[in-house]
């Protein structure tokens, strides 16, 4: 794998950290895919590696969206003496490797050549003790689908307003017959990639989750599922409504609450 450095220092001192802009190239997709990595301020390749949390966007949105609607990461990075990075996830991956597209390999990306890449030319605690993942929208059913496919990987996951159950979305504006296909011929497709559907393999191993949705959110019904089946299967969980709709107005706060829950994560 190959990756070209355009580092990005921010002047703002309101904004303290380092930000790099990485060009991760993808042997999965064949192309060069943008990548986000909010650094603390006094980051150093000396003394102890410090923690990661991979925040994941939303439909339509990009690797550089987080900080548009949280632009408190970079103090936070500062605060929680963490990495944030920002992977983009295309439009409409919902981050996995599509069963009727093999030109969507998102799953892939994350896992095999975004975090190899960030291990490697940054100090990262390199188990997964030190690694978490969420996200918001799309990017929190990718995040709670990775973490749970991959506990190798990462020990908490959470999701903010996340689409964690897409089997009642069959008519939609997001595409998801692209990625999964038509729900009349591949209903499975459907099932085995909904977030809700994984809740059995996570009696396996322990995941620390955090799970959040405002009570104005169209998702709500598909988080309230999340949480009663993991209720069901006895699953240890964080799960919060709180005013708020599906909007950056929501997650831009709902990242405060979190960031605080994978700074225990990563201090216990």
């Amino acid at each position: 794998m190959r990756l070209l450095f355009l580092l990005l220092f921010l002047s703002n001192t309101a904004l303290a950290a380092q930000v790099d802009t990485l060009e991760i190239y993808s042997p999965s997709m064949r192309k060069t895919i943008k990548c986000l990595v909010v650094l603390p301020k006094d980051y150093t390749v000396m003394g102890q590696p410090y923690p990661v949390l991979y925040l994941l966007h939303g439909w339509s949105g990009n690797f550089a969206g987080w900080l548009g609607d949280a632009p408190q990461l970079t103090r936070q990075a500062d605060q929680h003496q963490m990495l944030i990075v920002c992977p983009d996830g295309g439009y409409d991956s919902w981050y996995f490797d599509s069963p009727v597209d093999s030109n969507v390999r998102y799953e892939t990306h994350i896992t095999q050549e975004v975090i190899p890449n960030i291990d490697y030319y940054y100090h990262t605690r390199r188990d997964r003790s030190g690694r978490a993942v969420s996200g918001l929208s799309m990017g929190g059913h990718g995040a709670m689908y990775l973490a749970i496919r991959h506990p190798d990987l990462f020990g908490a996951a959470g999701s903010m307003a996340g689409g964690l159950d897409l089997r009642p979305f069959k008519k939609n504006g997001w595409d998801l017959e692209g990625v999964l296909g038509k729900p009349g011929d591949y209903w499975e497709n459907w099932e085995n990639n909904s977030v809700v559907s994984l809740v059995p393999l996570l009696k396996q191993f322990d995941l620390q989750l955090i799970i959040d949705c405002g009570l104005g959110d169209f998702f709500l019904e598909a988080n309230r599922e999340m949480h009663r089946r993991l209720l069901e299967a006895n699953i240890p969980h964080e799960y919060t409504e709180r005013q708020g709709e599906h909007n950056d107005a929501y997650w831009g706060n709902a990242v405060d609450f979190q960031l605080l829950f994978f700074n225990k994560f990563f201090n216990r």
